[in-house]
């Protein structure tokens, strides 16, 4: 069965990104195959913020990768490139799971996570912690409600500082 994964870069002080949203702090790692990585997917999940934040950048998404954008506001005819869900992810992410494929990323969004971890529809956490402080930010997780409970599963320790952390929620 496909896993959803929420696999995402955070600073040292617990920010996926700046508080304008920006992504310039994370930096490359010779020693992290991110092509390797990204082999492992074939679908990205996103909620609308992060989305949109792909569309000012002109990136809607990634190459052979469906993309399915969360959102109670966007409409489907304004980006048909994508797939807007506005109700049922439960049922969207049990469909997907059941169904042929590589593994599904969370790309984005800690609000997104929160929501979906606390339904119960992510299977693992997979953060790379890099070595920074950035004081204010888009944070991993906003205010969860109830406590999720993670087992280690891998860690990589890079020359350049960053550490990788491989979770599955149990």
């Amino acid at each position: 069965m496909r896993r959803v994964r929420y696999s995402v870069v955070m600073s040292l002080d617990g920010y996926i990104a700046g508080p304008e949203g920006e992504a310039d702090w994370i930096a490359g790692d010779p020693e992290f195959d991110f092509t390797a990585l990204f082999s492992q997917f074939d679908t990205i999940l996103v909620g609308r913020r992060t989305f949109e934040g792909m569309v000012t950048a002109g990136r809607v998404s990634i190459p052979g990768m469906k993309t399915i954008v969360f959102s109670r506001t966007l409409r489907q005819e304004d980006h048909p490139g994508v797939a807007i869900v506005m109700d049922g992810q439960r049922e969207t992410l049990a469909a997907l799971k059941a169904g042929p494929g590589k593994d599904i990323w969370l790309f984005g969004g800690g609000l997104l996570f929160r929501s979906l971890a606390q339904d119960g529809l992510v299977d693992t956490v997979e953060v790379r912690i890099a070595p920074i402080l950035l004081g204010a930010g888009v944070p991993l997780l906003p205010s969860l409600g109830n406590r999720i409970k993670l087992s280690l599963t891998a860690h990589i320790v890079c020359k350049t500082g960053i550490v990788s952390l491989e979770y599955v929620i149990t």
